[in-house]
């Protein structure tokens, strides 16, 4: 009967090897084969949120991935600057200081937000405005993510034509993977 050790060499070398005695008192030392690495592994996860409960499982996903593969998510939220027709009359100019005031706001419930995750340490947050779906997929290139969690708040028929689909956008123009979460899925996290 053998009797298997692992040993590992001195930090230098830092290779691992495993050491077999046989019932004899023989010893032979052999390196272990390297781990695989994984071909899926993401550095870098970018996760838009709006607030909804469906964007929360989309920021839990994300969260599970980060601590599945140790790296950094960023949390974005994109304010729409409001533009109302005319036939709406006088509306009082939105000035920069009311945009910063809303950016600051939303910026402290994406830090409250990212503060819950267990990838907190590694979590960045941003606030943008413009039009979500445009200033989403600019973020990703612009960070160089690796994966993209987006949800959809699963509108179909008149209601999908009359207002798009922010997510179909993204996943149209986006330049790295997308995983699209939907409220009403069966999770696979554990």
């Amino acid at each position: 009967m053998k009797n298997l050790h692992t040993h590992t060499s001195p930090p230098e070398t830092a290779t691992a090897q495993l050491l077999v005695t046989t019932p004899t008192g023989n010893r032979a030392i052999s390196p272990l084969p390297s781990e695989p690495i994984s071909r899926v592994h993401p550095r870098h996860i970018l996760v838009p949120t709006d607030f909804s409960a469906a964007s929360k499982k989309a920021v839990e996903y994300a969260d599970a991935f980060a601590a599945t593969f140790q790296c950094r998510v960023t949390l974005l939220h994109v304010l729409e600057p409001m533009v109302l027709p005319p036939e709406y009359g006088y509306m009082p100019p939105y000035s920069p200081e009311d945009e910063a005031l809303q950016v600051d706001a939303v910026r402290k419930q994406l830090l409250e937000r990212a503060s819950g995750m267990d990838s907190a340490r590694q979590t960045e947050v941003l606030v943008r405005v413009g039009r979500p779906w445009h200033e989403v997929v600019s973020a990703v290139s612009e960070l160089g993510v690796d994966l993209l969690v987006v949800t959809t708040h699963g509108r179909t028929g008149l209601r999908h034509i009359l207002m798009g689909s922010v997510a179909e956008k993204i996943v149209r123009h986006a330049s790295c993977p997308v995983l699209v979460v939907r409220p009403e899925e069966r999770d696979f996290l554990g």
